[in-house]
Formats: C-alpha cells, structure tokens, sequence
C-alpha cells in the first residue's frame, strides 16, 4: 500500500526558507513522477513544482520559479522542496503526489496523480 508523509512545515518569517520533505513507501520510487501541490485557505488546491521519474524533467508554477526547487533522493525514497524567499502568498498546506510513470500530458493537474499525502502547514509571517 503505497503511502507518502510530508514533513518539515511550520512558521516562518517573510523572505526565509524551509525544506519540505516528502518520504514514499509502497510504490517503486525510480519510476514515480513527483509533484508538489498546495492549497491556501479558501482557495482550490495548486500546483507547485513536479519533477518525471529520472529527475530529468521539472516545472514549476509562476509564481515559484527562481525561489522553489524541487530535488528527489532515490536511495532515501524522498522528494524534496527547497523554498528559498518565502513571502506571505506562499501560506498553505503542502501536498506532495505521486505518479507511478506513464508518461505526462498535463504534470500540473492533480488527476495526474494517483496517490498523496496527507499535508503539511507552512506559515509565512509578513
């Protein structure tokens, strides 16, 4: 049963940083793709970043280009999200969502993804 934990989420003041961590059991990870979705209060779920199985591809929504990076650890089964410059617009909870590998069409719509985790808060003070 394929099971994905975020963790590494909290409080943190504009213009810091925080490393997201997101550990997958379950699934054979080399061939998942991953992706980072989040979904702000009162607002629908987003996409973030998503990156193939090789680590070969990536994409990043707009507004986290140049401050976001997505990064994988084969050997620890783990996916990672660097957010660099956090302003108070990144305030969410966090998904990360796997993709046992078929191929993308569309990696920033969720119904790409067939397995997620189960969220976790960050909080940017302004």
């Amino acid at each position: 049963q394929a099971q994905l934990v975020e963790s590494g989420g909290g409080l943190v003041q504009a213009m810091g940083s925080l490393r997201l961590s997101c550990a997958v059991s379950g699934l054979t990870f080399g061939a998942v793709a991953m992706a980072w979705f989040r979904q702000a209060p009162g607002k629908e779920r987003e996409f973030v970043t998503a990156m193939d199985w090789s680590g070969g591809r990536t994409y990043y929504a707009d507004s986290v280009k140049g401050r976001f990076t997505i990064s994988r650890d084969n050997a620890k089964n783990t996916v990672y999200l660097q957010m660099n410059s956090l302003k108070f617009e990144d305030t969410a909870v966090y998904y990360c969502a796997a993709q046992p590998w078929r191929g993308w069409t569309y990696p920033e719509r969720e119904s790409q993804y067939n397995y997620w985790g189960q969220g976790t808060q960050v909080t940017v003070s302004s």
